[in-house]
């Protein structure tokens, strides 16, 4: 009912076919952040950093960002029960890309990054973090700043 007044999202889970054991029960996310900061007694800014829900929050508010501006078909996270992860995968046509959300001002390549980029043949993946500069990283993976999703820029070539 929630996710049907827009109130959570849902992703759902990428299954690929590995033999490795994957995460099959959904992503919530709050989408209203402000009413997430409600819900868990946050009145400030500085309480907000000092909470440890801020990296989730982080994450929600990042991903609603990229989906109000940027083109999909579908999108999902990926998860491994060995604690692989990619926060959001999202697919166009045949193709799919990777989305990490990282709230820090020295954002780097984690080995769950390494995995998905093997195992789901991953296209191109972002890691979206509140400095400035958008750098590579590596092959295929590059930080990118949350201004840049906010401008409406495409995250993907």
């Amino acid at each position: 009912m929630l996710t049907d007044a827009f109130m959570i999202r849902q992703l759902q889970p990428y299954y690929a076919n590995l033999k490795k054991r994957q995460v099959k029960s959904p992503k919530v996310y709050v989408r209203d952040s402000g009413l997430l900061h409600q819900l868990l007694g946050i009145d400030s800014l500085k309480s907000l950093f000092y909470h440890p829900k801020v990296g989730a929050s982080w994450e929600g508010f990042v991903i609603e960002q990229i989906l109000k501006n940027e083109p999909y078909d579908d999108i999902f996270f990926w998860a491994t029960h060995q604690g692989a992860e990619i926060d959001m995968i999202i697919r166009r046509g045949d193709t799919l890309y990777g989305v990490e959300c990282k709230r820090t001002d020295n954002p780097r390549i984690t080995p769950s990054i390494r995995i998905a980029l093997d195992d789901l043949n991953l296209k191109h993946v972002v890691i979206i973090y509140p400095g400035i500069q958008q750098f590579p990283l590596a092959k295929k993976v590059e930080a990118v700043p949350l201004q840049m999703v906010s401008k409406g820029e495409s995250l993907f070539f």
